[in-house]
């Protein structure tokens, strides 16, 4: 008697999410990581560091105020650029590959920058400088969350986005001896020379994301992530595993408008606008307002290192207790003592230890700051998370670019140090209350 048996379906193959959060973290994962917060560091100090030479700068080449405050926001208009509409390209062609060029058009712009003697050229560099950079930290960002296990994810996205205050705090400490001896130029040229070497580090050692290699589906791009997932002790697979998805555009930014995605992604871009324009005010006024105001040009170089240094602890401490509750929730609160700390800075300035209260601000406003990453990089599924990731640093970035030059009209005008912490204290607090209503985890 014939009796047909009917073979057993192969079981569908689990998400890379899953697998990943299957065994322990492997040094592949921690490499990425790793290499993602060295980039983070040196764009913390290539951001910067115009603003800690500023006063040199603005002497040597007869800049103005106003001049100086064009040249910090044409920085940050490129970074707007470059997140918006080179970034999502990634989702097309592969983090690595962004990455890498990436890293090599910032590391040549800096060493460039080095070289220049003239307005427009520190104009059209620093553009340059800024597409690079905004490029870079959509992606960074994105691969970081996808080759780490959920449970850690919001802490690793943390620790990579820490590099940056933590980059513009060593490149306080770094250029406050520097400057005076060496002058300008040097600090430019140096980190022209080191961030070209990382693009060699990144092209020899950072491997393409899994699930970009899932959304490619071809054979050659199986191959290379069975190879990634033994390297990371996880068993191979024979197919890509299917997540199922409602249809929606492909990448681009209609693909973030979709209904159910549509008010958040809006209230996501509001927030990172307000906080965008309170922090690079500081990050980019600083140090001259705290010049200004009678003290001297190293107190003015250790106000920045102060308020970048509370960064970096805030954004692992957020990073920390994001496991434990609320992301948004914890991202609002973060964000509404910054804008109580900057009120209070500006109301009582001369009965407050300087440095302890901008390190206390810079505590809540970067960490508060970064948190916004670990949110983007949540809501948004892999198919559109760089686009996601840009759009909302991108739009943001227009905050981070009215507030220096904004700045710069209120310095120019003979506007307080005091008076400027109190109207740049008010996007802060409104930043907090669009976050908690995001509602994330």
């Amino acid at each position: 008697m014939n009796i047909s048996q009917q073979a057993p379906e192969t079981p569908p193959t689990r998400s890379f999410e899953h697998i990943l959060d299957d065994g322990n973290i492997s040094s592949t994962q921690i490499l990425v990581v790793s290499i993602s917060f060295l980039l983070m560091i040196l764009d913390g100090f290539d951001i910067t560091s115009m603003s800690f030479v500023a006063q040199r700068v603005s002497e040597e080449l007869h800049i103005s105020p106003t001049n100086l405050g064009v040249i910090f926001s044409v920085t940050l208009a490129g970074m707007m650029m470059g997140a918006m509409f080179i970034a999502p390209y990634a989702d097309k062609i592969g983090r690595r590959k962004m990455l890498i060029g990436s890293v090599f058009v910032i590391g040549l712009s800096m060493l460039l920058t080095g070289f220049t003697s003239t307005l427009w050229q520190l104009i059209v560099l620093r553009t340059i400088t800024g597409l690079g950079v905004g490029s870079m930290l959509a992606n960074l960002t994105a691969l970081t969350a996808e080759y780490t296990p959920t449970k850690y994810r919001s802490f690793s996205v943390a620790i990579v986005a820490a590099g940056f205050p933590l980059g513009a705090t060593l490149g306080g400490i770094i250029v406050a001896p520097v400057l005076p001896v060496y002058g300008w130029q040097i600090i430019f040229m140096g980190l022209g020379v080191v961030t070209l070497l990382m693009t060699v580090v990144v092209y020899l050692f950072v491997p393409e994301s899994l699930q970009f290699l899932r959304t490619v589906g071809t054979n050659q791009a199986l191959s290379k992530a069975n190879i990634l997932l033994t390297g990371m002790q996880r068993q191979e697979i024979d197919s890509f595993p299917s997540e199922h998805r409602d249809v929606m555009p492909k990448a681009s930014v209609l693909s973030l408008l979709v209904p159910d995605m549509r008010a958040k992604t809006i209230r996501l871009w509001l927030t990172f606008f307000l906080v965008f324009v309170s922090l690079y005010f500081l990050m980019s006024w600083l140090p001259k307002l705290i010049i200004n105001a009678g003290l001297s040009e190293s107190d003015g170089v250790f106000s920045a290192v102060a308020l970048n240094g509370g960064g970096v602890i805030g954004t692992l401490l957020l990073g920390w207790f994001a496991a434990h509750m609320g992301l948004t929730k914890l991202i609002g609160i973060f964000l509404g003592l910054a804008g109580i700390m900057m009120l209070l800075f500006g109301l009582m300035f001369e009965h407050v230890n300087l440095f302890v209260l901008l390190f206390v601000i810079g505590f809540f406003l970067q960490g508060g700051f970064v948190g916004l990453y670990s949110a983007s990089a949540k809501l948004y599924p892999t198919e559109i998370r760089a686009t996601g990731i840009g759009w909302a640093l991108g739009l943001g970035r227009f905050g981070a670019v009215v507030g220096p030059y904004v700045g710069g009209l209120f310095i120019a005008s003979g506007f307080s140090m005091e008076l400027n912490f109190v109207i740049f204290s008010l996007p802060l607090l409104l930043s907090g209350l669009l976050a908690v209503s995001l509602k994330i985890r």
